[in-house]
């Protein structure tokens, strides 16, 4: 966190630097270290006037405050600070959910509209095995429910698939 104090008309001594640095750390845990806040303090009468800027990425945070004790002054400008960001968080996560809302919608929506479609395609190799070879090798597999091949004895395509039982198999054979 980077720290700027300007003082006119007002001398900054020790105290308030430590007193605004220890305030500013209330910043701290809505967007950690990486921020910086610009503090000018000055007399205008009988008031103390603080004036706090908050720069975070391309945001900027803004509040000025007079007060007859600048301690109240420096307080109150964090407040204000504080729920300025936590507005803007707010605010931020309302569109997050609804953009993710509106997402989910439309891919329901597109689901929704597509029927008799081919919508996925799969490759994939077609080794020769015998079709002992191809059970265990769906047995290898048990993400898979079916598996292509090649018969080596007929040399056609053959596929066997794992029923529903997930305990016993079956093979599709092509007729001629």
């Amino acid at each position: 966190m980077n720290i700027k104090i300007t003082s006119k008309d007002l001398v900054a001594t020790e105290a308030i630097k430590d007193y605004i640095d220890k305030k500013s750390e209330r910043l701290v845990k809505y967007f950690g270290d990486d921020l910086d806040v610009n503090v000018t303090i000055k007399t205008e009468g009988s008031n103390q006037v603080a004036e706090m800027s908050l720069k975070v990425d391309s945001t900027d945070f803004r509040a000025v405050t007079a007060h007859k004790d600048l301690y109240a002054s420096i307080d109150k400008d964090i407040d204000i600070l504080e729920g300025q960001v936590r507005k803007m968080k707010t605010k931020k996560d309302k569109q997050n959910m609804t953009e993710s809302i509106r997402v989910k919608e439309m891919v329901q929506n597109d689901e929704a509209e597509v029927s008799d479609e081919i919508v996925k395609v799969l490759y994939y190799d077609i080794k020769p095995m015998t079709p002992e070879d191809a059970k265990l090798k769906l047995q290898e597999q048990p993400q898979n429910r079916f598996l292509a091949f090649i018969d080596i004895d007929t040399g056609k395509t053959n596929i066997i698939y794992r029923l529903k039982d997930n305990k016993n198999f079956g093979i599709v054979e092509p007729e001629a």
